[in-house]
C-alpha cells in the first residue's frame, strides 16, 4: 500500500512528537511550514509545496537546497495548501492512504475547511483513504456500508459524526449503542467508547466521520 503523509502548517503543539512521526510508515509531503517542521524533526519530505506565507525567506531557501522538489504557489484561488498536498499525494504519488498531520487546532475556519475536504467532488472518490491525525485525535471517513473498527493505541473515546444527512446509523456493540438513527442535519455522537478492542457500525445513507480521541491528561488510557 502506498502511504503518503502530509504535514501542514497547523499549531505545533497539536502535532505528534518526532518519534511518532518518524515511526509512521510511508513518504512525507511538507505543506507550507510543515516542510520546515519536518526537517527540524529529522524527516526529509519528498515534496514541499504551498504559498509558504508562514515560512521565512531563509527557511524557504533551506527547503529549496534540501528537498528534491519544492513547488511555490502564489496567488492561489482554487485550492488551499492542504488541498494542494492531497492532490499531489493522489496524482503524483498514487497514494492509497493519506495521513494528514497539522490540520487541526488553531483557527476554526481552517479546521472546518480541512474536515469538509473529503466531501468535495474532487476528493470524494478518495474519501476512505484520508485520515486526519493529531496528538489527541484520529479522524477517518466512511460512506454507507457495514464496518469493523479497531481501537487505536492510547485512544479512549469514540465519536460518530454525520457530515451530511444520514440514515440508519447503527452502533450495535459500542459502550453506548444506537440503532437505526437518521438525521437531516450534522450531529456528533461524542464521548462513546469501545467495548473491547474491536467494534462495528453501519449506515445506509450519508458520510460519517469516525473520531478516536484522548484527553491529554488521559494520554495513557
Amino acid at each position: 500500500m502506498a502511504i503518503i503523509n502530509l504535514l501542514v502548517g497547523g499549531p505545533v503543539d497539536m502535532i505528534p512528537d518526532a518519534a511518532v512521526l518518524k515511526a509512521q510508515e510511508g513518504s512525507w509531503i511538507g505543506v507550507d511550514y510543515g516542510a520546515t517542521h519536518l526537517l527540524k524533526q529529522g524527516i526529509k519530505p519528498v515534496l514541499a509545496l504551498g504559498d509558504f506565507d508562514s515560512t521565512s525567506p531563509a527557511e524557504l531557501t533551506r527547503l529549496q537546497r534540501t528537498i528534491p522538489r519544492v513547488e511555490v504557489f502564489k496567488n492561489k484561488t482554487e485550492h488551499t495548501d492542504t488541498q494542494l498536498g492531497v492532490l499531489a499525494a493522489i496524482r503524483d504519488f498514487h497514494a492509497e492512504q493519506i495521513n494528514i498531520y497539522g490540520a487541526t487546532g488553531g483557527r476554526l475556519d481552517q479546521l472546518l475547511a480541512n474536515l469538509f475536504l473529503p466531501l468535495q467532488e474532487t476528493y470524494r472518490p478518495y474519501l476512505r483513504m484520508i485520515n486526519f491525525i493529531d496528538a489527541e485525535n484520529h479522524v477517518s471517513f466512511y460512506e454507507p456500508g457495514a464496518y469493523t473498527i479497531h481501537k487505536l493505541p492510547r485512544m479512549r473515546y469514540l465519536a460518530f459524526v454525520n457530515l451530511i444527512p444520514c440514515a440508519g446509523l447503527t452502533l450495535p456493540d459500542e459502550k453506548y449503542p444506537l440503532f437505526n438513527w437518521s438525521a437531516n442535519i450534522p450531529v456528533c455522537w461524542s464521548s462513546n467508547e469501545f467495548k473491547g478492542t474491536i467494534n462495528h457500525f453501519s449506515f445506509q445513507k450519508g458520510v460519517i466521520a469516525v473520531i478516536q480521541s484522548v484527553d491529554q491528561q488521559h494520554g495513557n488510557a
